[in-house]
């Protein structure tokens, strides 16, 4: 992995492996995928945040659905929930496996959905991905989202830690030269990204960063072995060190950030 700071657009470019729906099918294949799938109904976050702003019986999207773990959970919840993802193949085997879940092939910046159709929509850690930017995206979101509802938006962005290593210079310079064949993802600057979405009607109402564990584990490198231990595990001492770290280091070296926004009512 290969990290740049692009210092025009106060960002951080992630050169890996491109993104591409080939790209998620294999990652997304790995391990047990029924089990994983049917894990999103334990996911705390996801269900308190939807249920803060939304009720059962309400529509749903996720844009970017991957395995449908998340799409399983809201459904258990009670929400008449839909995703879509680009990666064809894992599509096809959520159809396969959870024949109840309605998920589809489409991509997020040109959705086969109506206007205003959805109460909510769920967009997690899918707009950094985009080497062209995000735009389309939120012109889709704003288009199927109705007055009143809510855009629930996840990325990794610039936490105070990284902004601190920036302004250091300990980061690789980002020049335009450099090809971006092998392009996996930006970090955001979480203010520009704010901006960017209140440009399609939308008002910030929540922010709030998490994953102080990766954040930390990802910028701290002689704490990294360590920490992708913890990471990782699922042992109750590796779960009491992340929720510890939690407390600790949320608001300065997270690794993501979620805006809750509403569409505006006109």
């Amino acid at each position: 992995m290969n990290k740049f700071y692009d210092k025009k657009n106060r960002r951080l470019i992630i050169f890996q492996e491109k993104a591409s729906s080939e790209f998620w099918d294999r990652h997304w294949q790995l391990g047990n995928f029924d089990k994983k799938v049917v894990k999103g109904k334990e996911n705390k976050f996801i269900k308190k945040i939807t249920n803060q702003f939304l009720f059962p019986g309400q529509k749903i999207l996720e844009g970017g659905c991957g395995i449908g773990q998340n799409v399983y959970g809201l459904n258990c919840w009670g929400y008449d929930v839909y995703g879509v993802d680009f990666a064809k193949d894992t599509i096809h085997r959520i159809k396969e496996k959870f024949p109840n879940l309605k998920v589809s092939e489409q991509d997020v910046r040109k959705l086969n959905f109506p206007d205003n159709f959805f109460d909510g929509y769920w967009s997690l850690g899918v707009i950094e991905h985009f080497w062209e930017g995000y735009d389309k995206i939120l012109r889709e979101a704003k288009r199927v989202i109705k007055p009143g509802g809510y855009f629930f938006l996840t990325f990794p962005y610039m936490s105070p830690l990284r902004k601190v290593k920036a302004n250091l210079g300990i980061y690789k310079i980002f020049n335009s030269s450099l090809k971006n064949d092998n392009f996996y993802q930006f970090i955001l600057d979480a203010d520009e990204v704010k901006n960017n979405v209140g440009k399609y009607d939308f008002e910030l109402i929540v922010k709030q960063s998490f994953d102080a564990t990766k954040g930390i584990k990802d910028e701290i490198f002689i704490l990294s072995p360590i920490l992708q231990k913890v990471y990782d595990s699922q042992e109750l001492f590796a779960k009491g060190i992340r929720f510890l770290n939690s407390i600790l280091f949320s608001k300065v070296a997270s690794h993501s950030v979620l805006l809750v926004l509403k569409k505006y009512e006109k």
